[in-house]
């Protein structure tokens, strides 16, 4: 890492912001399905889920967001958080979902990564934007 790199607090600052998104959105959901609401467990039905896939779905969602949340498990997390968002764009995909709603994961992850790259000096210095 550069002298500049080190001085300057705004890419972390502004990684953890755009970290925030992904981990509250996901949060939000875990939380939706482990609490059963309504609106979930009809749309796990209406996918075609067994009964008791929505609370073991919504605990790996609680955990790989954890791990992402988490500075010392971050990447780790973040590889975790983006198999579970395939997941939901192979899913949205195969029920015959709108453009937009295949694209949100693709997108959610895109702005994990990116909030991670940020907030990370190592992963910077590993994957370097040439200019």
């Amino acid at each position: 890492m550069t002298q500049s790199q080190a001085s300057n607090p705004w890419p972390r600052r502004i990684g953890i912001g755009l970290s925030v998104l992904p981990v509250a959105m996901l949060l939000f959901s875990a939380s939706a399905k482990l609490g059963s609401n309504p609106e979930a467990v009809a749309g796990f039905k209406a996918m075609g889920y067994p009964d008791g896939a929505l609370l073991k779905i919504g605990i790996v969602e609680l955990i790989v967001t954890i791990l992402y949340a988490i500075p010392a498990t971050s990447v780790l997390g973040a590889i975790l958080v983006t198999g579970y968002l395939g997941g939901a764009v192979d899913v949205h995909a195969r029920m015959g979902d709108t453009l937009g709603n295949i694209l949100f994961p693709v997108i959610l992850g895109a702005i994990a990564w990116g909030g991670l790259y940020l907030r990370d000096p190592r992963l910077r210095a590993l994957l370097p934007v040439k200019r």
